[in-house]
């Protein structure tokens, strides 16, 4: 039995689709809905939310609406070398992340402000840059406390 999202992070995901341009599906509303602010979720998380949502709906089905919804700008898709694709609904700025080595886990960083040597690049190769995408690496919070317990 599906699992109605009563208490929708995005209440006006119907809304938002429309207003993006694409048409409003039941599977698309899910999707977008099923990731939560501050959530960075790979494609097996996405699919596992919306099937309690709405029930049975194939991987394929979501990687489409996953692929449509970033296309539109109601996502954002980030690739942490290394690791699954991961998907976010962080997109009105341009913010970058902060990744775990252990754990995997992901953090919201926001954009440096003042003096930014590693966001100017020394050469644009004639690219009209619009945007920077950086991603730290190092030990979450949890992982430095398990790491610390077992020295």
């Amino acid at each position: 039995m599906p699992i109605p999202l009563t208490s929708s992070p995005h209440p006006a995901a119907p809304e938002r689709i429309a207003g993006s341009g694409l048409r409003v599906t039941r599977q698309r509303v899910a999707v977008l809905e099923s990731i939560r602010p501050g959530e960075h979720l790979d494609v097996d998380s996405v699919t596992s939310r919306v099937r309690l949502a709405i029930g049975s709906v194939s991987q394929q089905a979501v990687y489409d609406v996953l692929a449509a919804l970033t296309g539109a700008g109601l996502l954002r898709r980030i690739e942490p070398a290394g690791a699954p694709t991961l998907f976010e609904v962080r997109v009105d700025d341009n913010h970058h992340h902060a990744a775990c080595r252990s754990c995997g886990a992901i953090a919201d960083i926001d954009c440096a402000v003042g003096h930014t040597p590693c966001l100017q690049p020394s050469s644009t190769e004639g690219f009209q840059l619009d945007e920077a995408e950086v991603t730290w690496w190092g030990q979450c919070p949890e992982c430095q406390l398990k790491i610390a317990e077992i020295a």
